[in-house]
């Protein structure tokens, strides 16, 4: 029997679309072609969908309420990140923590009400509505966008005052490092074509500004429809990890000390041709809790990452 992997490939060879959902430790893969979608499984990718959005008349309030953790229990995985940073294991780890949130609604509806580039729904599983592109491949290039970098965009002057943060510049220069060698691994001729651009995405409460990057290579022959594999070379995503990666992915297991399951994994879709995909981020599980964090560095402090950690708890409903 076929693994999803091959599966995967077996239809790039052979031009069917599929969609798939693959978690961050890739244990529960997940894909289909789009003629065989379960009904339990939503998605809306840049305006293509398997589903028609629903306007919701503005009269009806959509309520949204977070229970972020304490500082001092923040504190205490904070400060385990920091002592493999003094140690030399890692030098960025992407620390993730989970956030009890309260709706007036279901996670369907949720993903029906939200706007964003990115929105996937998996029955009994989770509702993600991110704004960050993983890769996409098109007409032999591939693409990834990795995204470090967050600030309440209300503040005065935001826009000014993340892109001269000499630490959010220093993570996002090694997030884009990283990714830069991941997209080596199955493409050549790879660049940074847009280096640290500001976006500005709304929310139900306010707005939260994004640095990001763009990075493209020309993909090598035999990643070109070989898409499990390319998958698998490119997995788990470095803006959402962090470097050195496989040892970095360790520490996040131990600290952490959970499995991340679907999120911070990645879902994407392949019409036959080209593919688009996404980091499953702004996350909610089935049981409410909100899934957020951010990247660590030996330049960060706990109260600027912790409130980073709840200024990504948001739902970008308007």
């Amino acid at each position: 029997m076929k693994s999803i992997w091959e599966k995967m490939n077996a239809w790039g060879k052979e031009g069917i679309p599929f969609l798939f959902i693959i978690d961050f430790e890739q244990i529960h893969p997940l894909a289909w072609t789009l003629d065989r979608l379960p009904r339990e499984v939503l998605f809306d990718f840049n305006g293509r969908s398997n589903t028609k959005r629903i306007d919701f008349p503005a009269s009806e309030i959509f309520d949204f309420q977070k229970h972020p953790i304490s500082i001092e229990a923040y504190e205490q995985k904070f400060s385990a990140v920091q002592k493999e940073l003094r140690l030399g294991n890692s030098y960025l780890l992407n620390l993730t923590v989970s956030t009890p949130v309260q709706t007036n609604t279901d996670l369907k509806t949720v993903f029906y009400r939200s706007r964003s580039k990115y929105a996937v729904y998996l029955e009994n599983e989770f509702v993600s509505f991110s704004p960050e592109t993983f890769i996409k491949i098109d007409d032999g290039y591939i693409y990834t966008y990795p995204m470090k970098g967050t600030i309440n965009a209300d503040i005065p002057q935001a826009k000014q005052l993340i892109l001269a943060d000499a630490k959010e510049a220093a993570e996002h220069a090694t997030i884009v490092d990283l990714m830069r060698n991941d997209l080596s691994k199955v493409a050549r001729s790879v660049e940074v074509t847009k280096y640290r651009y500001y976006e500005v995405l709304r929310s139900e409460g306010k707005e939260i500004g994004q640095v990001s990057s763009e990075i493209r290579g020309k993909l090598l022959p035999e990643f070109r429809t070989a898409i499990g594999d390319l998958l698998r070379e490119m997995l788990p995503a470095g803006s959402i990890s962090g470097a050195p990666k496989p040892k970095t992915c360790e520490l996040i297991q131990e600290i952490e000390g959970l499995p991340r399951g679907y999120y911070t994994g990645v879902a994407g879709i392949f019409d036959g041709k080209a593919l688009d995909s996404c980091v499953l981020i702004r996350y909610i599980d089935q049981n409410g809790m909100f899934k957020s964090g951010g990247g660590i560095t030996a330049q960060s402090t706990l109260e600027s990452e912790y409130q980073e950690m709840i200024d990504k708890v948001y739902v970008p409903v308007y």
